[in-house]
């Protein structure tokens, strides 16, 4: 009676103690919990990022929790962290909605020996341990102005769409891609400052459909955010102006396609989401191993990264159009 009630107790404190099943168990290994937290759930975008991120784990045997606000909120985000840390996750991978709003919180967690990684969207790079980028930034902004102009021409009016207004990635690739049209295409004439759509797709068709008023000459809109681009092209489509304007941004091939076919969004660019979440997964994984990143590693089911100190940079985007984005299941 006194051994089964010892060996009972023995497995309750092994399971609290949040050990693997199976062969991780037997060896006495801790089996690590990787929290991977998107800006917000539940739009393609994110959803695609979570499959790689949870398939990473079920690759290496550890513990992957995703989980977000519903809605681009950076308090959320802090009042679940605050939990998170709270149940003694060992590494959080954030994309922040707001990185100033989310220094306290990660600068808790990295005090209480937690791993701390940005992702999508940069944090405070006092308090991370790595800063996981999809593409280099300011490529990146270049290139989608490049796209523009290739679809509207150099000269004429035109406007931005973005997500939120404190989302760090898309501040910078606007930042780098504005900058760089007033020394390439000074005749490209921005009509409005950028105007947020609450990474909302509703949002964007109702904004465009405003800008469409406003601006009787609009050549050309930017959306930036995967579902800004859809909701421009959704306005553009529906007013039939898809020869006169042209829509160009950041959005996944498969939402893409259908506006890819009329014309009424010309092209986007992005990467794969998926692979995304699963270097990132890898990535603290390897950290809590002491293990960290190489220019040029050859990260399995990624490929190779460019590392240069904290920032990792997992590699150039892809160009959506109506001839290619079938090819692609993301």
């Amino acid at each position: 009676m006194k051994k089964t009630v010892v060996l009972a107790l023995a497995v309750v404190l092994c399971a609290g103690a949040g050990w693997a099943k199976g062969g991780a168990a037997k060896s006495g290994a801790k089996v690590p919990t990787v929290v991977v937290m998107p800006k917000l759930v539940g739009i393609p975008y994110f959803n695609a990022s979570q499959k790689g991120a949870e398939q990473a784990g079920k690759d290496l045997g550890i513990n992957v929790i995703y989980t977000g606000p519903a809605t681009a909120d950076a308090a959320e985000q802090v009042r679940m962290l605050e939990d998170l840390i709270s149940k003694g996750v060992d590494a959080i991978c954030v994309a922040p909605n707001d990185a100033a709003a989310l220094t306290p919180v990660l600068q808790k967690a990295k005090t209480a020996g937690i791993k701390i990684l940005d992702w999508d969207t940069s944090a405070d790079q006092s308090v991370v341990d790595l800063s996981v980028h999809q593409i280099d930034d300011k490529q990146y902004g270049e290139h989608i102005w490049d796209l523009l102009v290739q679809e509207m021409g150099d000269t004429g009016d035109y406007a931005i769409l973005t997500g939120g207004l404190s989302a760090a990635n898309l501040n910078t690739w606007i930042d780098h891609g504005m900058a760089y049209a007033k020394t390439k295409y000074p005749g490209l004439n921005l009509v409005t400052d950028k105007v947020p759509t609450d990474e909302k797709q509703q949002v964007a068709y109702s904004k465009t459909l405003d800008l469409i008023t406003a601006y009787p000459n609009l050549k050309g809109i930017i959306g930036v955010s995967t579902p800004t681009p859809i909701g421009a092209a959704q306005a553009v489509q529906e007013k039939g102006l898809k020869d006169t304007i042209a829509v160009v941004g950041t959005a996944l091939p498969t939402d893409s396609g259908p506006y890819l076919e009329d014309g009424s969004l010309r092209v986007t660019t992005l990467w794969d989401p998926a692979k995304l979440g699963y270097l990132t997964v890898v990535l603290a994984n390897n950290l809590l191993k002491g293990q960290t990143p190489t220019n040029g590693q050859d990260v399995p089911n990624v490929g190779k990264i460019t590392v240069n100190g904290k920032i990792v940079v997992m590699g150039p985007p892809t160009d959506f159009t109506k001839a290619n984005y079938k090819n692609f299941s993301f």
